[in-house]
């Protein structure tokens, strides 16, 4: 890794885009105002329709952008069912977007329990309560399972249920976007075949 900031200028042929993503991330931590780590998750179900929500990365290597959820929500039946996604970084105060599509796999038991760990207690509560994407009768019912739940795990650590857990996007395409003068916008991408191969650059025209 470099110490100086990366821009679509200066990157080289030699570097790698998980390389220039930190160093924008980096900046996106010191700048926007809420969630820099917000990201739009894109997916498909069944029939072919897509599904888009904001979710929160959580950990990204050259392995891939790890986020976590509910297995049984619409965004992990749809992931489990077609083994693929698309995420969209847009940070409003930089003026810059990075885009990443490419199949996905679970996280491993180890990562998930970490993480589940690590969350507030009130959070790993509601995890349990939750019955995420499924139809709510009333606030009160949601109210109630969280008390219940609050209850059972009054004492002691709160485990990890079987249906939390994460996923990992493992990038074929990442596409790096700054915002120039006059909508003549900088992209750049990085694009492979397959997970074992290396990347191969290319500038688009905005």
């Amino acid at each position: 890794m470099t110490n100086a900031p990366l821009t679509t200028d200066d990157f080289t042929e030699s570097a790698e885009p998980f390389e220039l993503f930190a160093s924008w991330f980096k900046d996106a931590e010191k700048s926007e105002p809420n969630e820099p780590n917000a990201m739009a998750l894109a997916t498909v179900d069944q029939s072919g329709m897509p599904n888009v929500r904001m979710v929160l990365l959580k950990g990204f290597d050259e392995r891939g952008f790890v986020f976590y959820t509910n297995l049984e929500s619409a965004k992990g039946i749809e992931l489990l069912g077609s083994g693929k996604a698309a995420l969209c970084f847009h940070w409003k105060s930089l003026r810059r977007q990075v885009r990443v599509r490419g199949p996905v796999e679970p996280v491993t038991g180890a990562e998930a329990d970490a993480y589940f760990e690590s969350r507030p207690r009130d959070s790993r509560i509601g995890a349990w309560a939750s019955k995420q994407s499924r139809p709510l009768e009333s606030r009160f019912a949601l109210e109630k399972a969280v008390a219940r739940y609050a209850a059972r795990y009054a004492i002691g650590e709160v485990p990890r249920p079987s249906h939390w857990s994460g996923f990992r996007v493992q990038p074929l395409t990442i596409e790096f976007w700054q915002d120039r003068p006059f909508r003549l916008h900088d992209r750049l991408k990085f694009e492979r075949p397959d997970l074992l191969a290396g990347f191969a650059q290319s500038r688009l025209y905005p």
